[in-house]
């Protein structure tokens, strides 16, 4: 806010003599009002004293746009951990049981792309058929995030983060198993469904999913 000039001063001297009322005297008779003084002249080269500005009032925008300490950004929210949700199946059944899952995904308004399938033994079908037309026709068609895909566990490393992962526990070795679950868990942003026996899979994550 600009700085306002204070109002020139009035000098004594522009005022008049003052009347002091002696003691014992009547008092005078009233004198006719005065007519309006002239404001003293200003010095030249000594301006008159200037009033300082009031207190910028900060408003929450301004305090909330001020930088803030050194350190993690205010208001920054660490990425949250995916709903873990289990289906009981043996191992024969886990990959049908993960077929039923993505197919209530789907119905439920899930877009294909959105979804990642990680098998821990035997492929699933469309993975074995399409890496049978070569792996870059194959993983040419996961770049593309435009359908459900389908991959194990020795490859799933490779495979880009996704908001919803299936994992088939159908087999394979104990390693295959915390391998799988291991980058679902990672690449899983919103939902991780494990399908398998209850059991191992606690024994694999250490811990009751």
């Amino acid at each position: 806010m600009p700085l306002i000039p204070e109002e020139p001063q009035i000098h004594e001297s522009a005022q008049g003599p003052r009347a002091t009322p002696a003691s014992g005297r009547t008092a005078p008779t009233p004198r006719p009002v005065p007519g309006p003084r002239p404001a003293a002249p200003s010095r030249p080269g000594r301006p008159g004293p200037l009033r300082p500005a009031p207190p910028v009032q900060r408003t929450p925008r301004d305090a909330a746009a001020q930088p803030g300490p050194s350190g993690p950004a205010a208001g920054a929210v660490a990425p949250a951990a995916p709903q873990i949700q289990l289906i009981p199946a043996s191992a024969e059944g886990a990959l049908d049981a993960a077929e039923e899952a993505v197919d209530l995904l789907l119905e439920s308004g899930r877009a294909p792309g959105d979804v990642l399938v990680i098998t821990t033994g035997e492929q699933h079908p469309w993975a074995a058929h399409e890496l049978s037309f070569g792996e870059t026709s194959y993983w040419s068609q996961h770049d593309a995030g435009d359908d459900v895909f389908y991959t194990d566990a020795t490859v799933a490393d490779r495979a880009a983060s996704r908001p919803v992962v299936v994992v088939a526990v159908n087999g394979g070795a104990e390693a295959a198993a915390v391998s799988a679950l291991s980058s679902a868990h990672s690449r899983a942003t919103a939902l991780l469904i494990v399908c398998g026996d209850p059991q191992r899979i606690n024994s694999v994550l250490g811990t009751s999913v």
